[in-house]
């Protein structure tokens, strides 16, 4: 018997502040056709002033441990993914675990922008494996916002904020593709490309939030090659083939992106989760809340195979595939 980390419950919030491309227009020298022919974006949401990480990320925990019929008191550990955490300390996990009840266990924070959620999925499913623990609450949370240059219009069209939660439960299994729960995890970084896409601020080098900076064409170019190789990791390492995958979720960056990377792989995009045009990039949340709104809509079900891909700055990018 081999134990497999399950996810047995996901949720997911996004601020009441919907922000159309036509707002947007008004605001900064852009135009909804300029922002839908580059990503696919039509809309995004915006935190509320005062509304936080924290608060975006227990709302979807809450919602999450709804699902999985479970209360905060049953988690043992709490990885939260975010690149705009609510303080420089502490981690913004414990103000959740406060909130929902742990008094046990712990908790902490996960920075690796929009790979992030791939990142704390692994360390939890690892965590669970090795028998440490029982029950994971995985959460991605984002007030990008907060960090846009709202005078740049190549960036801040391009982002909106969110949050997405899975709780995952140890199962034991027979140690095949069959059993349901997390079959594999693989991360990678690359220090080498930081000036691509990076935040031009920090309490060690300016003392400030600061905003982000993107080259969007190479970005572009390095996100479909190391998606495509990192699909590809995943498929060998379970000797499965593009066509044994129900659904892809990807994180949400582009829209091209992730046909890019679907045509590189031979992935029909009919079996690609796609809530970009909605939510924009909303980084470590992008995934979460894509998962989220494919389980409740029925698309994917109990027993299927998922892939979760997703690439950010760093560069950090990494896959995940589940049997749900």
């Amino acid at each position: 018997m081999i134990v497999r980390s399950q996810v047995i419950g996901c949720g997911s919030y996004l601020p009441e502040r919907l922000v159309s491309n036509a707002e947007l227009a008004a605001m900064v020298d852009t135009s909804d056709d300029w922002i839908v022919e580059r990503s696919g974006i039509r809309q995004r949401y915006l935190a509320a002033d005062g509304e936080m990480t924290s608060d975006l990320a227990f709302a979807a925990a809450s919602r999450a441990l709804e699902s999985a019929g479970i209360s905060g008191s049953a988690v043992d550990l709490i990885v939260l993914a975010t690149a705009t955490p609510d303080h420089t300390f502490p981690a913004t996990a414990t103000k959740v675990q406060r909130r929902i009840g742990m008094k046990h266990g712990f908790a902490f924070d996960v920075q690796a922008v929009c790979s992030g959620f791939v990142y704390a999925l692994s360390i939890a499913d690892n965590f669970i494996k090795t028998g440490q623990i029982q029950t994971a609450l995985v959460i991605g949370a984002e007030t990008f916002s907060r960090i846009l240059d709202w005078n740049d219009r190549t960036t801040c069209v391009l982002f909106g904020d969110g949050a997405g939660a899975v709780v995952l439960r140890a199962n034991r299994g027979k140690g095949g593709s069959q059993d349901r729960g997390i079959l594999s995890t693989h991360l990678h970084s690359d220090g080498t490309h930081h000036d691509l896409l990076y935040v031009d601020g920090g309490p060690s080098s300016t003392q400030t939030v600061g905003h982000l900076r993107m080259e969007g064409r190479e970005v572009f170019r390095h996100a479909v090659i190391n998606l495509a190789s990192v699909v590809g990791e995943a498929l060998a390492a379970n000797d499965l083939k593009a066509s044994d995958i129900d659904w892809v979720v990807p994180h949400q960056a582009n829209r091209r992106i992730i046909e890019g990377t679907a045509k590189k792989l031979g992935f029909p995009m009919e079996r690609m989760v796609m809530t970009v045009e909605k939510h924009a990039n909303t980084s470590a949340a992008s995934i979460p809340l894509a998962l989220t709104e494919a389980v409740s809509d029925g698309r994917i079900r109990p027993g299927q195979l998922v892939l979760l891909e997703a690439m950010g700055g760093g560069f950090t990018w990494g896959s995940a595939l589940i049997r749900i």
